[in-house]
């Protein structure tokens, strides 16, 4: 639990050994030589070239206007399920890339060489590419070993066998979302469509890399929409589908049925008896992100410094306790601890607004500017404080 996640409902997926009822996979792909345990990544590059055919179509009842200027056509009308999928694919498949990247792995002392897979879109004709930062930045680890982030990272372009080698440009962990530079302009940008506008049921394709299988394609639908889904402390607001994705899908793209992009895929549930459970970062939510990454290289918060545990109203009166969150620890010189909030205070109001969980907190510090003031209303062993921080930054 700290200031930007929450309570972690699943299991992370790296902790595979383990027996498993249900977890969260952020479906990147980490193939390492360890010791005596070999497991080898396989590069299998599976290209089509798109076919420039209208595509008559599915709903009798309807037509569909597009505007696809690239095939010199007004209107396309899509009849059937599988011409949907087809015109959708080959639309968005010209801005998808694979992305290899390489690590190191120091295995109870001795260093060893990793490759990683994952998927990327292209977001700009001149090289620009929009993935998941857990694709380049790892947070794998246990008491056996330690992953490094990215030592290298190589790109190919969907119709093009060449390796480009990948400049990082930016990374935010709290979005999961990076931004890459090859050096390559006359890329095919990817459309992008309204993720506001989805709708459940909505017709879905899936496009990455899962395990080196490149420009793979699935198709399905729309689950829900607007689910939060909380990894290793840090909560998601997604797009839950129900396309097949797997390990090396991360940075890939959700894709609507004109072709347009309205997800990043990130997460999916696993375990016995779970299927078609997958999740995407919205679209919209990506565009300030990588516009910031591309123009600074980093995203800039405001900062409390608290990590707590939300207690709820039903909680506090079980419990004979105080409806907010409880403190868990206060970071070392940050604005909560310059403030004098301690371990164990109960904070019940942040910036005038009544919360009780971290969510709530940070939903409302998200609103605010590095150095912005506001005040905190906590219990102290039955006594109401108040204080005023000023926001760090994060």
């Amino acid at each position: 639990m700290d200031e930007n996640g929450f309570i972690q409902k699943f299991n992370y997926s790296k902790n595979s050994n383990r027996k498993q009822i249900c977890s969260i996979i952020i479906v990147s792909f980490i193939s390492a030589i360890i010791g005596g345990a070999c497991s080898l990544c396989i590069y299998a590059g599976l290209h089509k070239t798109p076919s420039n055919k209208a595509i008559d179509t599915a709903n009798s009842n309807s037509k569909i206007n597009y505007d696809i200027s690239d095939l010199n056509l007004s209107q396309v009308s899509l009849s059937n399920y599988s011409d949907t999928a087809i015109y959708a694919a080959q639309k968005a498949l010209p801005s998808m890339v694979s992305i290899t990247v390489e690590y190191d792995v120091n295995y109870m002392g001795m260093k060893k060489s990793a490759a990683g897979a994952g998927s990327g879109v292209v977001i700009s004709d001149d090289g620009y590419i929009l993935t998941n930062n857990h694709v380049i930045s790892s947070s794998d680890s246990s008491s056996f070993y330690q992953v490094s982030d990215a030592k290298s990272v190589k790109v190919k372009i969907y119709g093009d066998e060449t390796e480009y080698t990948a400049e990082i440009i930016g990374t935010d962990s709290q979005t999961d979302l990076a931004v890459l530079k090859i050096d390559k302009t006359g890329l095919t940008a990817a459309e992008f469509g309204d993720s506001s506008s989805v709708q459940i049921g909505e017709f879905v394709l899936a496009i990455g890399n899962p395990y080196n299988l490149d420009y793979s394609v699935t198709a399905g639908i729309i689950s829900a929409l607007d689910r939060k889904m909380t990894v290793e402390n840090t909560t998601y607001k997604v797009i839950q589908a129900d396309c097949a994705i797997n390990s090396g899908n991360s940075g890939g793209a959700l894709v609507n049925s004109k072709g347009q992009v309205i997800g990043i895929t990130t997460l999916k549930l696993s375990g016995t008896g779970i299927e078609g459970v997958s999740f995407a970062i919205p679209i919209n939510d990506t565009i300030s992100i990588y516009q910031t990454l591309i123009e600074k290289g980093k995203i800039s918060r405001p900062f409390v410094g608290i990590s707590g545990l939300g207690i709820d109203e039903a909680t506090a009166i079980r419990n004979g306790l105080t409806k907010g969150i409880y403190v868990d620890s206060v970071v070392s010189g940050s604005a909560a601890e310059e403030a004098g909030i301690k371990s164990g205070d109960v904070i019940v109001s942040f910036d005038g607004k009544s919360i009780s969980t971290m969510d709530e907190l940070n939903e409302i510090k998200n609103t605010k500017n590095i150095g912005d003031k506001v005040e905190i209303e906590f219990y102290r062993k039955n006594e109401l404080k108040t204080v005023t921080i000023t926001l760090g930054e994060i």
